[in-house]
């Protein structure tokens, strides 16, 4: 009874020799993987070259097709289409990446508590959890908007709220789960308190379902920064973004379609890959279906 195990299968899955070798024969995967990596070198890329200024207008140039000059076009203020989706990568990046760690600090450390405090303080947590779920990012922003004004940081906080109560009820179930299992039993026994259960036991175990809770909440990040920009609610002049490209591609249907085209593109594939990534870590993590493999 004193021995406590401090191994931590689903946290440790990395580390299996056969983990990357069952990954890369795993379809999903490697099509997310790469369509993650491509969204991530474009941003990274944008930061030190871009073909052309993506700020600089050039009305002589307007509505150009694609060419040599201008790999994928110019829109109606003549800026090189090619340089604001590079750019526009870099937005939806970092609106992902905030907007989820905000979610998954805050959600995350809420569910723990929940799942280890249980009584009426998982209760209050649970009902905090689905209020928050009844305003959805868009309504959030529109309320942050009608107080702050438009821009990037207000959908930031908005999705970021919308994360919250996402995370925090995969927390909680997926912790609950490891509260029930014998040596979290074994570590009471030997003394251990509930912040050390939780911070050596169950949050190791639960690691693997977070990760992939990560990529699949990113994507819904970058398509409601798409819709914010969109509704002029997100990302504001001049700093490009797919979802405002959209929105300024929509009054140009019928002389270039192109300008929706190729955002609508951009994110869809961002989207694509990073939930095929998320399913196809959700396989491999799995311990059960890592087994059957």
């Amino acid at each position: 009874m004193s021995a406590v195990p401090q191994t931590v299968p689903s946290a440790a899955a990395f580390k299996v020799p056969g983990f990357w070798r069952r990954a890369l024969h795993h379809r999903s995967f490697v099509i997310g993987a790469v369509l993650t990596l491509l969204l991530v070198l474009a941003a990274a890329v944008s930061l030190v070259w871009t073909p052309w200024s993506p700020y600089e207008m050039d009305l002589a140039s307007k509505l150009q097709k694609p060419s040599w000059h201008h790999w994928l076009g110019t829109d109606t203020y003549g800026r090189d289409v090619a340089s604001l989706l590079l750019v526009g990568a870099r937005a939806s990046i970092l609106v992902g990446m905030i907007a989820v760690g905000i979610g998954l600090t805050v959600g995350t450390a809420l569910g723990l508590l929940a799942a280890a405090r249980r009584g009426w303080v998982e209760e209050t947590i649970m009902r905090l959890t689905d209020f928050t779920m009844a305003f959805p990012a868009i309504l959030s922003a529109i309320m942050l908007t009608a107080v702050f004004g438009a821009g990037i940081v207000n959908a930031i906080i908005a999705i970021g709220i919308y994360n919250i109560p996402t995370f925090a009820r995969i927390t909680r179930a997926s912790a609950n789960a490891i509260w029930s299992r014998e040596y979290v039993a074994a570590a009471r026994a030997c003394g251990k308190g509930s912040f050390a259960i939780t911070m050596q036991h169950v949050l190791p175990n639960i690691s693997a379902v977070l990760i992939v809770q990560i990529t699949i909440r990113f994507a819904v990040a970058i398509l409601a920064e798409a819709a914010l920009s969109y509704l002029g609610l997100g990302t504001q002049p001049p700093q490009p973004s797919w979802g405002r490209m959209l929105s300024e591609a929509q009054t140009m249907m019928f002389q270039a379609p192109l300008l929706a085209v190729f955002p609508g593109l951009a994110i869809a594939f961002a989207v694509l890959g990073l939930n095929l990534l998320g399913d196809g870590l959700r396989d491999l993590l799995d311990p059960r279906l890592a087994r059957a493999r």
